[in-house]
């Protein structure tokens, strides 16, 4: 499945076109490498996503083409969430 649409089905990002724009942007990482919105994604995949200040490592479960509200968060696993301290220049 494209990453964006698994970003959204899983409830992870609410739309596929912000999910397009984060990977665009390059703040999106598939087992520590730079993924592209059309990038494959199965089980077992780890996602590294930066959300402004947080960063945030989730394992891929299981990939669905569509889940109700309450599969969504049986998709994935947060493994770890950090904040990031920007420096000021």
């Amino acid at each position: 499945m494209r990453l964006d649409k698994y970003l959204k089905v899983s409830r992870i990002i609410k739309r596929r076109t912000l999910a397009k724009e984060v990977a665009e942007q390059g703040r999106i990482y598939i087992n520590g490498v730079q993924a592209k919105a059309s990038s494959n994604v199965k089980a077992g995949d780890e996602l590294m996503i930066h959300f402004g200040q947080k960063i945030v490592t989730a394992s891929i479960d299981n990939v669905q083409e569509n889940a109700r509200k309450e599969e969504a968060t049986m998709m994935y696993t947060i493994l770890k969430e950090e904040r990031v301290q920007q420096t000021e220049e």
